[in-house]
């Protein structure tokens, strides 16, 4: 028969703090089973004692926890900057360096996080805490859906899309300029100023158009000149209009195209390569229109209001007429 090993016999007895509380819980116990009041009142105050103690108790390590937070938001906005540092000559696009900021700014959090939960609760280690984050990262995950699409949407964006604070993209029925790309949502501003945010899960659903990807892009615009015009001449007289507009690029070629026969008019397809934005292609379009006007009527050539022929299968009186026969004779 093997022996008993006393140690561990003695480590299995209760100590004498677990005795008195098991004996205070049976006297609570038996004190409310009795249903004298002031049993239960005096029950009420010693559990309101015994937890202002233990507040009391914990309050130091509450104040490391708080201590530790509010270093962790300083170390955030530290790294930040060093990251922004490192990668300010750095090749990588804006978006890029955007997202290593936050991912270094959340890692922070994240640690600060861990060592507070250590100091405030003794019994917890980073394992316990990293293993609550975990399970508590997939309950989030679920009753938060859009909030996790948006996230994950946004550094996508921030890692791969072909825009930058500064493009001017269209999205839908939402065109302006973008003032700021986080992780959860996007910030365009408008042309007539005003501000629209955008989550980051619609601009990675659909279809995104930026303006601005290319230093230029192309306009066109429709003049119409009359039939007895020459097609010809009417054309050099249009290209030479444009080549004197500065906001007109040199870099592509003017294209001049008779494009169909109209009701009044022969139309000509005049494109034209600009700026991108759209205070650039407003501008050049003013010019190039102002341009061709001007060349159009120093050449002669008619822009042509509309015409109307009208054709009766009778021929009408006209009122007036026999009046006028008579005043004549």
């Amino acid at each position: 028969m093997a022996e008993a090993n006393p140690a561990a016999a003695a480590e299995n007895l209760p100590t004498d703090a677990a005795v008195d509380a098991a004996a205070e819980d049976a006297a609570n116990a038996a004190a409310v089973a009795s249903g004298d009041p002031d049993q239960m009142l005096g029950v009420v105050q010693s559990s309101l004692v015994d937890l202002w103690t233990d507040f009391l108790a914990r309050l130091p390590f509450l104040a490391a926890g708080v201590v530790v937070l509010f270093a962790a938001w300083g170390a955030s906005s530290l790294a930040k900057s060093a990251v922004r540092r490192l990668l300010a000559r750095s090749r990588f696009k804006r978006g890029v360096r955007d997202l290593a900021q936050q991912f270094a700014s959340v890692t922070v959090w994240v640690l600060a996080i861990i060592v507070a939960a250590v100091i405030v609760f003794p019994g917890m280690t980073p394992a316990k805490v990293l293993a609550g984050l975990g399970i508590g990262s997939v309950a989030l995950g679920f009753a938060f859906k859009d909030i996790v699409e948006n996230f994950l949407a946004g550094v996508l964006i921030l890692w791969r899309f072909p825009f930058d604070p500064g493009d001017y993209i269209v999205c839908g029925d939402v065109e302006g300029r973008v003032e700021e790309v986080t992780v959860r949502m996007t910030l365009v501003r408008q042309t007539n100023g005003e501000l629209v945010v955008l989550p980051n899960a619609q601009l990675f659903k659909e279809p995104v158009t930026v303006r601005t990807y290319e230093p230029r892009r192309r306009s066109t615009i429709i003049v119409g000149v009359s039939y007895d015009t020459d097609v010809d001449e009417a054309r050099e007289v249009l290209r030479d209009a444009l080549s004197g507009c500065e906001s007109v690029s040199s870099d592509h070629p003017v294209e001049i195209f008779a494009q169909e026969y109209a009701s009044s008019s022969i139309n000509f397809e005049v494109t034209w390569w600009c700026g991108t934005t759209p205070l650039d292609e407003r501008s050049s379009r003013d010019e190039v229109v102002s341009a061709t006007k001007r060349a159009m009527d120093t050449a002669g050539i008619e822009i042509p209001f509309p015409y109307r022929t009208l054709t009766f299968k009778e021929p009408l009186p006209l009122e007036g007429r026999e009046d006028c026969e008579t005043a004549e004779s």
